[in-house]
Parts: structure tokens; C-alpha cells; sequence
């Protein structure tokens, strides 16, 4: 006999869903032929996204695999804030995304934005595979490679909106997240170094030889480690400030590159 909701929810909650409900009926809803099995593995503690296979982000259904990061709602503060600072163009907006993971950041702004050039990238296998299906999908290209290695040269001092989903947990902290995430995210998809913010100053450092001027680069960090988030894109040339969404407890540096630095455009 198959399992019922009630059947389901009880399970859930036994292991300490807290949104139990709702969460057994997204599993019922998959038509599954296994329906135990994917009960199982969410009491066993895989993250939910994965266990469906898909993850709501910006009211899209973005594919994921096992081993990639799920994207979080905050992060849907990086994509409202760069669709408000795309430039007005009948042209497309070339959009770069950066620790792209599954591709949420840049599949959102391509459908928010409706007519865009994308380039996404991403160091893990894993998330290259999930991320070519995603932004495949919008007509993007996926790259696999250390931060912005294997981008093409075609690319440089051409990007308006740089978005970059970085790790900033401090890897002391790692310790203290949600087993889901330290148990089934890649820790490279988390660990931000001693502070957090290892990766984000390399983000920083490489975005103006790929900003065209007026560009920006947007990135996820927490509102503690935001005035060291900023002095890092001082320090690389670009003029930042700071968003914050309190109702999803939001972080985002924003970082303008108001003129090209000299031999990127065309170099």
C-alpha cells in the first residue's frame, strides 16, 4: 500500500521537519513510484530540494542534483537588486554568475529580465552538470573552472551585472550550521575561510577586468562581515554600499566600476 499523507507527515515530524505538512504534501505531489524511499532519505537528513530534485527560487523551479548547493530564499535579494540596476538597453544584458552552482542567480535575472547574455561558471563537476541543464534552458553557457579561469576572453570588459553566490561562513562556524547542509553541501560551497571572506575577495579582485564601465557586481554576505565586504571592493576599484532586506535577513554588496581599468577592454 502506498503511503498517505497522514502517514508521511507523521514521519516527517517524527524526525523534526518542522513544516512536516507541507513538506509531505510536495513529496506526494512527485508521483514517485518510491515514495518510501524519498521519505526515507529526507528522515535521514538530505536536504528536501534534493530529495525532489528541485529547488523555488525567484518562483522558479530550479533543477538539483545531489552534492549541489540549494539555493536560499535571501539569496533572491542579489537578483531583485541587479534586475533594478540593469542598464535600459534593446540589447541583451550580459550577465556573468560566479560560484554559480545550480545557475539559480542567472536563470532568475534571464527570466526577470527577459532578454540576456549568460555566462555562469562554477569549480565543482557536479554543480556544472546541474547548472548546464538550468541555464542551458534560458540559452546560457556554463563553464567549469576556479572562479573566472575558464571564461572566454570575449567576455572581458563586457559584463553589466556580475552576480556571485561566494561561501562566506567562517570555517570556524561550519560546525554550527544544519547538519542538511554540512552533511549533503559540498564544503566548498560553504567555507568562506577564517573570517568568511576568502573567496569573496577574489570575486572582487577579478570582477573590473570583466565589468564594462558602469558595471556591477553583487554579492551575498552576512551584515556582520558587510564593512570588510566593502573595503575589499574599495580596495579592488569599485564603489559599494550595502542592502539589506530585514524581512529575509539579507545581505547584499553591491560594487560599481565607474571606468575601465586600463588594458581590459579588448585585452
Amino acid at each position: 500500500m502506498p503511503l498517505t499523507y497522514d502517514e508521511i507527515t507523521t514521519t516527517l515530524r517524527a524526525a523534526g521537519c518542522v513544516f512536516a505538512e507541507d513538506e509531505a504534501a510536495l513529496l506526494l505531489g512527485t508521483g514517485s513510484d518510491d515514495l518510501a524511499g524519498l521519505v526515507g532519505r529526507r528522515v535521514a537528513g538530505e536536504p528536501l530540494e534534493v530529495v525532489l530534485g528541485w529547488a523555488l527560487f525567484c518562483g522558479l523551479r530550479i533543477e538539483i542534483d545531489p552534492g549541489v548547493f540549494v539555493p536560499r530564499r535571501r539569496t533572491e535579494l542579489v537578483v531583485r537588486e541587479a534586475a533594478r540596476l540593469a542598464p535600459p538597453s534593446t540589447d541583451p544584458v550580459v550577465v556573468l554568475d560566479l560560484c554559480c552552482g545550480s545557475g539559480a542567480l542567472g536563470v532568475a535575472l534571464a527570466h526577470v529580465l527577459g532578454s540576456v547574455e549568460l555566462v555562469a561558471a562554477d569549480v565543482e563537476p557536479a554543480a556544472v552538470r546541474c547548472a548546464r541543464r538550468n541555464v542551458g534552458a534560458v540559452g546560457g553557457q556554463v563553464f567549469e573552472g576556479d572562479l573566472d579561469q575558464p571564461l572566454p576572453a570575449s567576455l572581458r570588459g563586457r559584463v553589466q551585472l556580475l552576480v556571485a553566490n561566494v561561501p562566506y561562513v567562517p570555517t570556524e562556524a561550519i560546525a554550527l550550521m544544519p547538519p542538511e547542509a554540512r552533511w549533503h553541501e559540498p564544503l566548498v560551497t560553504l567555507d568562506g575561510g577564517p573570517d568568511g571572506l576568502d573567496v569573496l575577495r577574489r570575486v572582487a579582485a577579478v570582477a573590473p577586468r570583466w565589468l564594462a564601465p558602469g558595471g556591477h557586481l553583487l554579492v551575498e554576505t552576512s551584515e556582520e562581515q558587510s564593512p570588510d565586504a566593502v573595503d575589499a571592493f574599495a580596495a579592488a576599484g569599485l564603489v559599494a554600499r550595502v542592502v539589506v532586506d530585514e524581512d529575509t535577513e539579507a545581505t547584499v554588496v553591491v560594487g560599481t566600476l565607474v571606468s575601465a581599468p586600463a588594458g581590459t577592454i579588448g585585452g
